[in-house]
């Protein structure tokens, strides 16, 4: 029986990043659980979303759903933090049990491949959204596939956010 990637689906699970201590994490170990992936920065207005997303996450933490966080300084160097001292700022100050990866870039010529399939309708098939700001959202089903963006000003405990989250987990 032909793989995913021999079938050539769109998935993020067809992608390998590395957590903040810099250790490559295949994607695929998050087939079957549904992502909010969010692009976050230590500085930003928008930062005491970490706290939300950390209440969102230990809302659905139980039904096959996740958050992977990955900090960006793409938008006015609001993310000064690397590695170990990132990791203690979003632990201490926001208690965060959700994965967080290295620092990567999310927009333009220089983003990530995984940012590059999660903003191109081209490559992942359903939505066109590049970040625009920091936590910037995209939802993705237990396949990989994107299903769904949302805006930084969206709180992450936003009713329309859990819905979201809500129907794909019954899928």
């Amino acid at each position: 029986m032909p793989t995913k990637k021999e079938l050539n689906i769109k998935s993020i699970h067809q992608f390998k990043v590395n957590d903040i201590s810099g250790k490559e994490v295949d994607l695929a170990a998050f087939e079957g659980k549904v992502l909010l992936i969010v692009n976050t920065a230590s500085k930003c207005g928008f930062t005491p979303q970490l706290d939300a997303m950390e209440k969102l996450y230990e809302e659905f933490k139980e039904e096959d759903f996740e958050i992977l966080a990955f900090p960006s300084n793409d938008f006015a160097g609001q993310e000064p933090l690397e590695g170990e001292a990132l990791q203690q700022f979003c632990m201490v100050q926001y208690n965060a049990q959700y994965p967080i990866f290295e620092k990567t870039h999310v927009k333009g010529r220089n983003a990530s491949e995984l940012f590059q399939f999660l903003s191109s309708k081209k490559l992942n098939g359903k939505v066109n959204s590049s970040p625009k700001w920091n936590f910037h959202k995209y939802l993705v089903d237990k396949d990989g596939r994107v299903v769904d963006y949302f805006y930084t000003i969206t709180n992450p405990l936003s009713s329309k956010i859990k819905r979201s989250i809500r129907k794909l987990l019954k899928a």
